[in-house]
């Protein structure tokens, strides 16, 4: 179940690999996976602090290691390199390595420093730092210290070896061609696949690449110069283009944000020039209907004219007038001075 599991979480990881056209192509994640809590609590132990197997050493097939062997007697897989500078490539190998059979035991053998310097060169972690970042690693049961170049069938059965696992490209060191040759030929070889994209080499490449960038983070980290082998006037040097850098940096920031000013006084203007065209033509419209040709002005001085017209010509006399027999007596008024009286009469 842990073989499987594992091989489910191998496919699901997006990896570079190379498609059939030669170009580089993306793996596709797969859903997601339940959650649960497989971490270990301790880390693997040596092979040399282990009590010794009981019973004789009997080597499984290839066809019983696929179909699955009992609980007891899991697959032995063992697994060799130098692990400097332990990265994804590492466990995605050692992972490999462990998810070839349903039950699997790897054992991982990790070179020595002297052996090391002889047959590859010069490495970045001594060996203790190497074996112990190995025995963290999830994917080993079983770490050997100061493992051999070449495999001979002593080690095999010393360590009761079932498969060797590595990738199949020949690997010619100490004198030959394929170090792994006499193990593809007894049929233990159980071939991995490498990651591309990522090594040693490869991360020790840009460490060199950019050497005086990270001599200079060291510096800001506190590392003395004598720690870091760089010389009085390196030192100076290091520390002035720090300052650069940093007015540099300065400066870029104060260009940032004077281009976000500029964004957002540009992006208020174009607000302010949209609101005033809209209250323009709002104004315009507004001016239009009351003194354009049509406009309300016009009808109020029109109506205005038509009473003042009204009010100042006399009014028209009626079409027929009545008769003087038909009009009403006028009553006749006089003055009392204009009026005859006759005298009162005299007495007798």
């Amino acid at each position: 179940m842990e073989a499987q599991s594992s091989s489910g979480l191998l496919l699901s990881r997006k990896r570079r690999r190379e498609g059939s056209n030669g170009e580089t192509e993306e793996g596709e994640r797969l859903g997601k996976i339940p959650r649960c809590t497989v971490g270990l609590k301790h880390p693997a132990p040596f092979a040399d602090e282990l009590e010794p197997a009981d019973g004789p050493y009997v080597r499984v097939s290839m066809e019983e290691a696929k179909k699955g062997t009992p609980p007891d007697r899991p697959v032995r897989v063992y697994a060799d390199g130098i692990f400097d500078v332990f990265h994804s490539g590492h466990a995605r190998a050692l992972m490999q390595a462990k998810c070839l059979f349903p039950n699997t035991h790897l054992i991982v053998g990790v070179c020595s420093d002297d052996l090391t310097h002889k047959y590859k060169g010069f490495t970045v972690m001594n060996e203790d730092e190497r074996y112990d970042a190995i025995r963290h690693c999830r994917y080993v049961d079983e770490v050997v210290r100061n493992a051999p170049w070449t495999l001979s069938p002593e080690f095999l059965i010393r360590h009761r070896i079932d498969f060797v696992a590595h990738d199949d490209i020949p690997y010619s060191s100490a004198g030959s061609d394929d170090v792994y040759k006499h193990i593809k030929e007894a049929g233990m070889f159980a071939p991995t696949q490498r990651t591309e994209g990522i090594s040693t080499s490869d991360i020790i490449t840009r460490i060199v690449r950019d050497y005086d960038v990270y001599v200079r983070r060291n510096l800001q980290r506190g590392y003395t110069a004598k720690e870091l082998n760089v010389s009085f006037i390196n030192e100076k040097k290091y520390h002035l283009q720090e300052r650069v850098d940093k007015v540099k940096r300065k400066v870029r920031d104060v260009e940032e944000k004077s281009k976000e000013f500029v964004q957002k006084v540009e992006e208020k203007s174009i607000d302010l020039i949209q609101k005033w065209e809209e209250k323009s033509r709002e104004f315009i419209g507004n001016f239009l209907q009351m003194f354009g040709p049509e406009g309300a002005l016009k009808h109020m001085l029109k109506e205005g004219k038509g009473r003042m017209l009204q009010a100042i010509s006399p009014r028209q006399s009626p079409n027929s007038s009545p008769t003087r027999e038909e009009r009403s007596p006028s009553p006749t008024f006089r003055l009392p001075f204009f009026t005859k009286t006759s005298p009162p009469p005299s007495p007798p």
